[in-house]
């Protein structure tokens, strides 16, 4: 208890830090400076009762979810769905997703009172919380209120259970509440166990995102984009980059046009506040470019396609020859391999991948994806496979496999959340 006491002391002053960073993340994104009553529970109630409430944290959390989402609707029409976010773009997804079919609203920061306030406002029946989110307050309020809490797609990298440690005390107490935890791997599973979960409430279930749905027409519409720039042009994707990552795919394109003088790029920045930034460096450097949100597709003439909207990433992974995975030659830990294995386009990404081990190694090892070094050897690599179609079907073919083995988490997830809720 004195544990949680500090850290709600802790807690109490840092929030003035917090809301100087919303003020500064404002400055570049705009809806960070929305909604901010709602990050300490202040909404008008929604005026329903037990609600399940689902807790993703930013786009890739709400990617994961969406297919348990669209689960809970179909088995349990009758109850609201709340679905809370913390970032703006976690925000917008859920609004492309869902619309008003869901209620969404910011998770308050982990205040007793601003907690307090939330769920009284909610009044769920049931909490699963996406990924990896351990919010001590949050979860003692959940466990005084009677409200089971599960932990749903579990995941936890080797570096998050290091930089636990030294809070290990207090985050296995608030483990603790938590009624189960359905981890992605066995590894991760073993992780909690180590951070200080009841091992009997920890499952392996596998990962929800292998469950994603494929959108109807992406694939229609990826063969219509490359029948409008050139159905035998070289393309390759970099998706989910990160700041340094993108002035390394524009020196490896470079080494591709050498090459491959007809070769495209196309360029999807992970979060919309930098869109600008890269559309300005990619124009810089020299490059015949053009945009999503202005061109809509790119022509004939265009060497890079910066994919400056969210949510839209599926056509274009339909339309490439192979895809470069971001987050990979910086230390962010990777992003979702998944949506290119989904559709048989083989997959590069860089040395730094702990968000998504076991995923990224499964694809490696089965021949779907290759490892490149560093971004040296980023070039190199596009290089080869565009010039080996041969071998981009071998590997888009080893891709999809993985992705149909793996599919079948949600179902289990579901029967898990009967369960508690007929207790």
């Amino acid at each position: 208890m004195t544990l949680r006491y500090l850290y709600t002391l802790a807690m109490f002053l840092v929030t003035p830090l917090l809301v100087l960073r919303l003020l500064a993340r404002g400055v570049r994104s705009r809806p960070y400076h929305r909604r901010w009553p709602e990050r300490f529970g202040f909404f008008d109630p929604p005026g329903f009762s037990g609600s399940l409430w689902v807790h993703a944290v930013s786009v890739g959390e709400v990617n994961a979810a969406e297919p348990l989402i669209k689960a809970l609707r179909r088995d349990y029409p009758n109850a609201p769905l709340v679905v809370t976010t913390v970032t703006p773009t976690g925000t917008a997804r859920v609004q492309q997703l869902f619309g008003d079919s869901v209620f969404h609203v910011y998770l308050p920061y982990d205040l007793p009172y601003a907690v307090g306030r939330f769920l009284k406002k909610v009044r769920p029946r049931l909490a699963l919380i996406v990924e990896t989110e351990i919010w001590p307050n949050l979860y003692h309020a959940c466990r005084k209120r009677g409200i089971p809490l599960m932990i749903v797609n579990a995941r936890l990298s080797e570096r998050s259970l290091r930089g636990y440690k030294p809070l290990r005390g207090l985050l296995r107490s608030a483990l603790r509440c938590v009624r189960l935890i359905a981890a992605q791997s066995r590894t991760d599973a073993a992780r909690y166990r180590l951070l200080g979960a009841d091992p009997e409430q920890v499952l392996v279930t596998g990962n929800m995102k292998f469950d994603m749905p494929i959108p109807g027409g992406a694939v229609a519409e990826g063969a219509t984009m490359r029948g409008h720039w050139g159905p035998r042009r070289p393309v390759w994707m970099a998706a989910s980059t990160h700041e340094g990552e993108e002035l390394s795919v524009l020196e490896a394109h470079l080494q591709v046009l050498k090459r491959l003088p007809d070769a495209l790029l196309l360029l999807a920045p992970r979060h919309p506040e930098r869109f600008r930034a890269v559309e300005h460096a990619v124009r810089s450097l020299g490059f015949t470019a053009a945009t999503r949100s202005l061109e809509g597709v790119p022509s004939p003439s265009h060497q890079v396609f910066v994919i400056d909207a969210m949510g839209q990433l599926m056509p274009f992974f339909a339309a490439s020859d192979l895809a470069f995975v971001g987050g990979s030659l910086v230390p962010i830990g990777g992003h979702n391999v998944l949506e290119p294995a989904a559709l048989s386009v083989p997959v590069l990404v860089g040395p730094r991948t702990f968000n998504f081990e076991e995923i990224t190694r499964s694809l490696i090892e089965e021949g779907g994806a290759e490892r490149v070094a560093d971004a040296e050897r980023l070039g190199p690599s596009v290089l080869q496979l565009l010039l080996d179609a041969a071998k981009r079907a071998r590997m888009g073919q080893a891709a999809q496999r993985v992705f149909e083995r793996e599919r079948g988490a949600v179902q289990r997830v579901m029967r898990l959340i009967d369960t508690l809720l007929q207790e």
